[in-house]
């Protein structure tokens, strides 16, 4: 039996840019180079989902040549002014 604490579990997360609705008719025509415009705006913080929960907002940055978030905000805590 492996002994550990859970804390130091792995979670995979997941950082949600926006979302739309596309019909079935338009989901089966996507190809390569299709655009699909996203109901979010640019600048908009992004969703940081953990087991399908939103876990915290933040917003997008780079980090040599890779995508990161930078949290701005955690889920159920309220940002002070």
């Amino acid at each position: 039996m492996r002994t550990g604490s859970v804390e130091d579990a792995m979670v995979r997360v997941q950082v949600v840019l926006g979302g739309c609705g596309l019909s079935v008719r338009d989901l089966s025509s996507v190809g390569k180079g299709t655009i699909i415009e996203l109901e979010s705006k640019a600048g908009e913080p992004v969703d940081l989902v953990a087991a399908g929960e939103v876990v915290a907002k933040g917003e997008v940055v780079v980090i040599d040549e890779n995508f990161g978030i930078r949290v701005t905000e955690l889920a159920g805590v309220k940002a002070t002014p």
